[in-house]
């Protein structure tokens, strides 16, 4: 990567940072979908987004707690098991054709969950404790897995199961994201025992995104423009990896 790319490469980054961001995201998805489409490969990809996604993720969900949106009751059943999981999730080193196919499918299913997005429910209740706990496993294993943070799936499933509103939901699902990024790279550190040094030269584009993006997302950006546009990016660089050879 020359100079250039590696410039167009940052703006690209900070953009993505600060449109997740506004939403409660850290932008795994788009980060990996933006290195994908500039040619890097599934290995450095992987690990660079959960660097990214951990910088994002703690100034989204310092935000979105001191605007007054996190529910520590909704957040910690989800939470609990799902940092094993991702540890685990992280730790496994899949075939770069298979991850290459599963990173494809969670970038369509994050532009599908974006283009669909629900608003508030008028009314919502709490999940039981085993459901969460249950369910936050399985995105637990699913981010690490991936390079995600889980949060492209829990929110639209506290928003469809009427469990959160819209800003309660960007909250809990931005600290999700931090602790399940965090447990996914050390276990992928624990496996291969580096990380790419790519996600550090990315760090201050994603942290300026990230820091303009969660204010302004956690107080008054309206967000439907936003997820339609990243929704075609995601559609593009998923439907790139699944069927490009």
């Amino acid at each position: 990567m020359d100079n250039t790319q590696f410039v167009l490469l940052g703006l690209a980054i900070a953009v993505i940072a600060f449109l997740y961001s506004s939403v409660g995201h850290a932008g795994a998805s788009g980060y990996i979908a933006t290195m994908t489409l500039f040619g890097l490969a599934t290995t450095i990809i992987r690990p660079t987004a959960l660097v990214l996604n951990i910088l994002v993720a703690t100034i989204g969900s310092f935000q979105f707690w001191r605007a007054g949106h996190f529910s520590w009751k909704l957040f910690w059943p989800f939470a609990l098991l799902s940092i094993p999981a991702a540890y685990f999730g992280g730790y496994l080193q899949p075939s770069a054709g298979v991850l290459r196919i599963l990173i494809g499918i969670v970038l369509l299913f994050s532009a599908a969950r974006l283009i669909f997005r629900r608003g508030d429910p008028e009314e919502t209740v709490l999940p039981s404790k085993p459901m969460a706990v249950g369910v936050g496993a399985g995105l637990g294993f699913l981010s690490g897995l991936t390079g995600t943070g889980g949060g492209i799936f829990l929110t639209p499933l506290l928003l469809f199961c009427q469990w959160a509103k819209i800003r309660q939901a960007a909250a809990v699902s931005a600290l999700f994201i931090l602790v399940n990024s965090i447990g996914g790279l050390i276990g992928y550190f624990t496996a291969v025992h580096s990380v790419p040094i790519l996600g550090i030269y990315l760090a201050i584009p994603a942290v300026i995104g990230g820091t303009f993006g969660s204010y302004l997302g956690s107080r008054r950006l309206p967000v439907r423009s936003i997820a339609i546009f990243l929704a075609v990016v995601l559609a593009i660089a998923g439907t790139k990896l699944i069927f490009t050879r």
